[in-house]
């Protein structure tokens, strides 16, 4: 058992002048009627009632000692083992343009790739993470972070529209590399999610590929679609319409992408694609780092405030009932 403000136990020191005054206190007279000498009641015999008066001292100072304890904070360790743990830096990386609504996976793309990133980020709580967007511009919705609540509330206010439409697939890869290129893990992850072809932005895929090679960073490409066409949503004046559109992915790009960096390309083509994909990842990165020690502590300092307040109780009842002094 530990404490966690140890600093209050120097208030037991005040026991010591508590007790040195109560001795000295037994040595002074304190009878209501006086006499010349108490010799005829010397060797007459102490009742055990006598003995029992100085329980109602020790019992007061064994609350103030359970007291100063309570202040202290005593914490038990129930469990403490040494653990490996297995941990990396990941950035995430999602196109959050307009073609992302199409509704082949369900509810639609985004709603997918949001939920299944979810769990993954979920099931990795040793690792920082982080998430960047882009359509036809990027930013960062969260730099990365071992804070995972607070990662996952922020991917639930991913939607489309937060910015310009388009697929900057190269500037959502280069903010991303931005992002990581400083971490000091020795393993550097991006996962990339589109579902279109480059078509806005100032840099390149493949520069930005580059870029994060020179840095040591894998990227993991995700094509999300289906074969062929897939419905896409329309707003007509007489509500939403559906219209059969051609998905329209650049593979052989997100492939190269991949390849240069010494990661890989996945395609999803429905949900249970997309989160065996996400399971895949998982695997693949694990690497162990460190060992760790953790320590579960419980604050127990009920148990002692329970006992002082019944020898409290205790003492109280004693002193006016069969310990009570008469004047």
């Amino acid at each position: 058992m530990k404490f966690n403000n140890p600093e209050y136990l120097w208030l037991l020191l005040i026991l010591i002048p508590i007790i040195l005054w109560y001795i000295f206190k037994q040595f002074q007279s304190d009878a209501s009627i006086q006499i010349s000498t108490t010799e005829p009641f010397s060797k007459m015999p102490r009742s055990r009632k006598h003995y029992f008066f100085y329980v109602l001292f020790v019992l007061r100072v064994l609350v103030i000692t359970l007291l100063i304890l309570v202040l202290a904070r005593p914490q038990l360790s129930n469990h403490f083992q040494t653990e490996t743990t297995e941990g990396i830096d990941i950035m995430l990386s999602l196109d959050i343009s307009g073609t992302m609504l199409a509704e082949d996976l369900r509810p639609n793309r985004l709603e997918a790739a949001k939920n299944v990133a979810t769990e993954f980020v979920s099931g990795r709580p040793n690792d920082n993470i982080g998430l960047v967007v882009f359509a036809g511009e990027s930013f960062t919705q969260c730099p990365l972070t071992n804070d995972h609540s607070v990662l996952i509330n922020l991917f639930q206010g991913v939607q489309y529209g937060m910015i310009e439409d388009g697929t900057a697939i190269g500037l959502g890869l280069a903010n991303a590399v931005s992002r990581i290129k400083d971490s000091e893990a020795k393993s550097k992850v991006i996962i990339l999610l589109t579902d279109g072809s480059n078509n806005a932005g100032d840099v390149a895929p493949m520069t930005a590929a580059e870029i994060a090679q020179s840095f040591g960073i894998r990227v993991y490409t995700i094509g999300v679609g289906t074969r062929g066409v897939a419905p896409y949503p329309v707003q007509t004046p007489v509500g939403i319409r559906y219209q059969d559109l051609p998905v329209d992915i650049d593979e052989d790009m997100l492939r190269q992408v991949a390849e240069l960096t010494g990661g890989a390309y996945f395609r999803a083509t429905d949900n249970n694609k997309l989160k065996s994909i996400y399971q895949e990842i998982d695997q693949l990165e694990k690497t162990k780092l460190r060992v760790r020690q953790y320590s579960k502590k419980n604050e127990e300092y009920m148990p002692f405030l329970l006992a002082a307040f019944l020898l409290l109780i205790v003492e109280i009842v004693l002193r006016h009932t069969v310990l009570r002094r008469l004047p």
